[in-house]
């Protein structure tokens, strides 16, 4: 355990015990109808000290939440994830094989044992669905706004907020919000370069306060080689956003665009980490190579395949287009009635490239393009109104939206020319292609009663429908139909009592749906075969989770901390399990591997040991564990009280921060334990810690320039050798001798230098 961290418990150990409240949620995080109205006076004269802690742990909520500030974001590295900064909070694991955590067939994120697809996002109110990487009916927050433009975060890591538009929340919601046009003109230009032949510009101007409001424009372009192998990895974004106050109401839009092109690392297994080394890649540019392998080592059409034939491909890409635009109308209508509604449009097309030695093209060439072809065209609503009733606070909200979600898997002509930052034309062979129309429709109410002073209880449910018609319009053996998952009552109970000026409890319990994909891959009925379907669709059930949780939150001069407890249980928890390697495209085995139970504590605390000096640390303790063995076929796999894939027991996180004005920086640890890949645990990757550091220096007022700074950062700074992505390929039911390619290895030590000046 890093020294930091013993300290950080030590110090929280000593602190009053009564303890946990919160840091001002009311500036990091938007108010919701489970705060209490209370929390304007709950920390007297310590309010102006705790407004300078930049992580918040939620003071008043009814339920777990930790927030991040603006100013987070505006030091983290330029053009990371804005995933990479939220990965401190406690319950959160992050992983992606690249330096800035931006390479979407490697991101990861899970919370308590949720993966990423049993999560909820959202910017702006806007729903990102679940952020995977062949996303149905989302996109990632990377391509959803530039990391320089995102405002605040807040993370919900158990019961998330009813009125979040959501259907995968069976964890937590993480909610991100775009800064605001400043109120004066400002013109801003960052240049970033680094390891891997790494640049990035980025280019903001901002109007300033006029009549009809303010609005910025942002241009961003990013590009890096891959840090083993060959190929790019590129973006460019557009940004624009516009607000105008109107009294005590305000309205805004945005329209964001994003055009990103990603060359892929080869999925590797820990046999051929052990045999090659973790630097083996794909063999782009190296066609002759690759179609030498082809030959060799997979036969015709893999008809005299041997194993090595999938330790290396030619290439794979991912290629994605989005345009993304919301406009919101938040309006006072009375004294203590607001209602804020806000539509949404979203259009995406994308493409996952894999150059597969299974399909020949048709000149005779051994390898051919297959593609997973995406297109998305949805547009929504999201309507909450609140109504302040003295001692009630009571909230409405509505959500609606209708997707047409285009799916096909396609096969086009390899040669030497073909390129992999290009969409193919022409396909040879269509081996499938679905038409799904997804209709989602979300009602939540809640009412917030503050009994006393100290005392605040608040109840609500949601109800949601999703109904999924998927046609297949080409390919057979393939599931046609509709599935409808829906449920009229999600309670959520939360209570919140205050002990203290600085310290309050507070508990929750919360039941969830998670509703089917509708798309032909991932965890989704369509992604089985037809037999398949018919067999489960009248017998399916959809994800649910009951959650429970309390926790403790304190306060004091300097210092801010948060203690919780939880136990999840899941019920007709859903896995797909790949069938071959997965650049063959077997239909899935999907399974109800029936109940889960999640248990664990967290905790976190924030120091400010000087004006300019702060530490932040936070620890996870889990176990999550399979209730139920799964059989497959006729064949009983032994799960029952196994771990959880992915989920690790601990996480330790510990950051020193620096900042007086013109000096700042930052020193990071991260600590995981072990995680599993095999659902038998039968196969895992060791733990790991990585330290990471930035500094760097801010000067006002030079020549024409307001403010010119230069930041300095380092990733993974001692160079560690270590697992990041696992799952890939998705998980198996055992592994025993580490043949399954779904690891990919993080990346070596990176730097990363960036000027920016404000005018």
């Amino acid at each position: 355990m890093p020294t930091a961290l013993v300290l950080a418990l030590s110090l929280a150990h000593s602190l009053p015990a009564a303890a946990q409240s919160a840091a001002p949620a009311a500036a990091a995080a938007p108010v919701s109808a489970d705060m209490p109205r209370t929390d304007a006076t709950a920390t007297g004269g310590e309010r102006s000290e705790l407004e300078r802690v930049t992580v918040s742990v939620g003071r008043g909520q009814l339920r777990s939440v930790q927030s991040l500030s603006q100013a987070e974001f505006d030091n983290a590295l330029a053009g990371s994830s804005p995933l990479a900064t939220v990965a401190r909070l406690p319950g959160v694991n992050f992983q992606s094989a690249d330096g800035l955590g931006n390479y979407e067939w490697s991101t990861r994120f899970t919370v308590r044992g949720f993966s990423q697809n049993q999560l909820g996002f959202t910017l702006d109110d806007v729903p990102l669905g679940d952020m995977s990487y062949g996303n149905f009916n989302g996109l990632h927050i990377s391509r959803a706004i530039a990391s320089e433009n995102v405002g605040r975060a807040s993370l919900s890591q158990g019961a998330g907020a009813l009125e979040a538009a959501s259907s995968s929340n069976l964890g937590g919601t993480l909610q991100f919000y775009s800064s605001d046009p400043l109120e004066r003109f400002g013109l801003r230009a960052s240049q970033t370069v680094g390891s891997d032949s790494a640049r990035r510009t980025f280019l903001r101007v901002d109007s300033g306060r006029s009549a009809l409001g303010e609005f910025f424009i942002s241009y961003a372009d990013q590009d890096a080689d891959k840090w083993k192998g060959h190929g790019q990895q590129k973006q460019a974004q557009w940004n624009l956003k516009w607000v105008k106050a109107i009294g005590d109401s305000r309205l805004s839009a945005f329209v964001n665009t994003s055009r990103r092109k990603e060359v892929d690392y080869q999925d590797l297994s820990l046999d051929l980490i052990k045999r090659r080394g973790d630097t083996l890649d794909n063999f782009y540019p190296d066609f002759a190579g690759a179609v030498n392998a082809a030959n060799t080592l997979c036969g015709a059409n893999g008809s005299t395949y041997v194993a090595a034939c999938d330790d290396q491909y030619y290439a794979g890409a991912g290629l994605r287009n989005d345009d993304l635009a919301g406009a919101t109308a938040d309006l006072r209508l009375a004294q203590g009635i607001t209602w804020k509604t806000t539509a949404y449009y979203h259009r995406n097309k994308g493409m996952g490239l894999w150059f597969t030695p299974y399909q020949a093209s048709p000149d005779g060439t051994p390898i051919s393009v297959r593609t997973t072809e995406y297109g998305i065209h949805r547009w929504g609503v999201v309507s909450n109104a609140e109504f302040d009733l003295g001692d009630h606070l009571v909230k409405a909200g509505v959500w609606f939206e209708d997707n047409d979600f285009d799916q096909a898997r396609r096969f086009y002509a390899a040669s030497p020319s073909t390129s992999v930052y290009r969409f193919p034309s022409n396909p040879f062979r269509t081996q499938w292609q679905y038409a799904f129309n997804t209709k989602t429709s979300q009602f939540s109410l809640s009412d917030t009663w503050s009994l006393s002073r100290n005392l605040t209880v608040g109840a609500g449910f949601k109800a949601l429908k999703v109904k999924i018609d998927g046609q297949l319009e080409a390919g057979s053996d393939m599931p046609s139909g509709s599935i409808t998952a829906e449920k009229g009552f999600f309670p959520q109970l939360g209570i919140n009592y205050r002990l203290s000026a600085n310290n309050e409890l507070y508990g929750t319990i919360a039941r969830n749906m998670r509703a089917y994909q509708g798309a032909a891959t991932g965890t989704s009925p369509f992604a089985t075969s037809a037999a398949g379907f018919n067999a489960i669709k009248d017998k399916l059930k959809p994800e649910t989770s009951d959650t429970f949780e309390a926790g403790w939150r304190t306060s004091g001069r300097g210092y801010e901390g948060s203690v919780s407890a939880y136990l999840v249980n899941f019920k007709d928890r859903l896995l797909s399990v790949q069938q071959g390697t997965g650049i063959q495209g077997n239909p899935v085995v999907l399974s109800n591997v029936g109940d889960v139970r999640a248990t664990g504590i967290e905790g976190a605390i924030s120091f400010r040991l000087a004006s300019a000096l702060t530490w932040y640390n936070s620890v996870s303790l889990s176990k999550s564990t399979y209730r139920d063995d799964v059989v497959s076929g006729t064949t009983t796999v032994a799960i029952r009280g196994k771990r959880v894939a992915d989920a690790p027991d601990t996480m330790i996180k510990s950051q020193l921060g620096y900042d007086d004005g013109a000096l700042f920086g930052t020193i990071g640890v991260d600590y995981m334990s072990k995680r599993y890949y095999s659902y038998t645990n039968d196969a895992s990757v060791p733990d790991r810690t990585l330290v990471n550091l930035s500094a760097g220096y801010k000067m006002k007022n030079v020549s024409m320039l307001r403010e010119l700074s230069l930041q300095a950062s380092v990733t993974n700074l001692f160079d560690k050798h270590y697992i990041s992505t696992i799952g890939s390929n998705g998980f198996t039911n055992s592994d025993p001798n580490g043949t399954y390619a779904t690891l990919l290895p993080g990346a070596p030590r990176q730097f990363y230098l960036t000027l920016t000046g404000r005018f």
